[in-house]
């Protein structure tokens, strides 16, 4: 599948199948996000593959709202990045997770972010600090989001050229 193809399919995902998602799938998935392109080639990343029922559930209640599909996901991918390492760490960290979802969706899988860097939950405590809590993340660790992945419930309708918004698109001469 060439990459528009793949672009075009991708949505966001958030009810899964019960068919497992294998650890060497897992593997395949998070290799892309470690592929990814970084500042200075810094990679002030951290993958934190969550297959585990009740550590999901805990997951799905550590923000606000958006997240509680997750209780019901196969697996999530908690992506953190070392602010100590890179002034950029967002951007870097927010690149491979999108690399980590064009890879899901390559193998068949679908996926969905779910934003923690900013959020809180619904008693106003960080959502960071309650995912570094129930994981063990260290405090250098920033908590950008949680990918949801697992294989799709339903199949959805992709995008199409049409669905692209040139008007968005500006040419300087």
């Amino acid at each position: 599948m060439d990459i528009m193809s793949l672009l075009l399919q991708r949505r966001s995902v958030r009810k899964y199948s019960d068919k497992e998602v294998t650890k060497e799938i897992l593997e395949q998935v998070v290799a892309a996000g470690l592929l990814a392109p970084t500042s200075k080639n810094r990679r002030p990343w951290q993958f934190h593959v969550v297959q585990n029922r009740d550590a999901l559930v805990q997951l799905s209640q550590a923000k606000a709202s958006g997240a509680t599909f997750l209780a019901e996901a196969p697996a999530a991918i908690v992506v953190t990045g070392d602010e100590t390492v890179s002034d950029v760490w967002v951007e870097d960290v927010s690149i491979a997770m999108s690399f980590i979802m064009l890879q899901a969706e390559s193998l068949g899988l679908g996926s969905c972010w779910v934003q923690m860097h900013l959020r809180s939950d619904a008693n106003g405590v960080d959502a960071e600090d309650n995912v570094r809590r129930m994981l063990g993340v260290s405090s250098e660790q920033r908590i950008v989001g949680v990918l949801g992945v697992g294989y799709n419930a339903f199949a959805m309708k992709p995008k199409t050229m049409n669905d692209v918004d040139m008007s968005r698109v500006h040419w300087i001469d």
